[in-house]
């Protein structure tokens, strides 16, 4: 399987791949932001998910994928710090603003941070075209944002802070997907980087979650707060795998800009799932996201 990833690098077949790798990453990340949002407190949340995704890993890194090279634990350690980062500020971001205003700024913030980052780091340009669809991608993503915060009225006095903190979650999560993007292509097997990214990771926030869960003097059950983990985390392995997968083999930043779709996931998942507000003009401001992506990957 590895071998056959290797071999898609550079290559047309390997362009589609991401394509299709990037897309559905989008959806499953949607999903995964709502089931942090969802029914429960999101620090919450986010350790059930993460202890049950580093359980699953753990034996694939210790056991079944080859070991990472000497050269890849301090990539490792600057893996941990980062996304430590982000998960701590965007879990403060849910605590703080609706799903529907935080996720966009989040993701919109993304591409643009990933598109300068994949410059520097990897060399990659856009086409004249490509930045046309960056920028119809971006101002639906913002537009959208701002929609939500004229218009939505619950938690009105919590809102300005969360927009902040989406806004530097969005920063950690470019720096994230160009960092993790280094990594995937520092190791020969890009699985054992998937595996021990999620072992790693899954250290965090646990001990977290549980001193808050203690703390707290109504504590949800334990049952549906794991069910809850044991999805999210299915869908974490899907969506960050696939997305670190596209980065592989194909270009950095299309990948990072193709996965923002997700905030039009996230619309029809907080209308239908969250029962969000959707109108007409937010409808058009997706349809203005989904267009910017189509000018990015026809213009590559």
């Amino acid at each position: 399987m590895s071998d056959w990833l290797v071999s898609l690098e550079g290559t047309e077949a390997g362009q589609h791949a991401a394509l299709i790798l990037a897309v559905s990453a989008a959806f499953l990340h949607a999903v995964f932001g709502a089931i942090q949002k969802g029914r429960h407190d999101p620090w919450l949340s986010r350790g059930a998910i993460d202890i049950c995704y580093g359980l699953a890993a753990a034996p694939v890194a210790l056991f079944l994928v080859p070991w990472p090279e000497p050269h890849m634990w301090p990539i490792f350690a600057g893996m941990f710090a980062i996304h430590a980062g982000y998960k701590l500020l965007q879990a403060l971001a849910y605590e703080r603003g609706a799903y529907t205003v935080v996720y966009p700024v989040v993701r919109g913030t993304g591409p643009l941070f990933t598109v300068f980052g994949a410059w520097l780091i990897f060399g990659e340009s856009f086409a004249p075209v490509q930045w046309v669809g960056v920028a119809v991608l971006t101002s639906g993503i913002f537009g959208l944002a701002v929609y939500n915060l004229i218009h939505i009225k619950v938690d009105r006095h919590t809102l300005v802070p969360a927009l902040w903190l989406a806004l530097a979650t969005g920063a950690f999560v470019a720096l994230y997907t160009t960092y993790d993007a280094y990594g995937i292509r520092a190791t020969a097997d890009p699985f054992t980087f998937l595996a021990w990214f999620f072992f790693l990771d899954g250290l965090l926030m646990p001990p977290i979650a549980l001193r808050r869960w203690l703390r707290m003097t109504d504590r949800p059950a334990l049952g549906p707060l794991f069910t809850r983990g044991a999805i999210g985390a299915v869908v974490a392995l899907g969506s960050f795998g696939s997305i670190m997968l596209a980065t592989r083999i194909d270009k950095v930043g299309e990948a990072a800009v193709l996965r923002e779709t997700s905030t039009v996931f996230a619309a029809l998942i907080g209308w239908l799932v969250l029962r969000e507000t959707v109108g007409p003009r937010r409808i058009a401001l997706m349809t203005l996201i989904a267009l910017g992506a189509v000018i990015v990957e026809m213009g590559s």
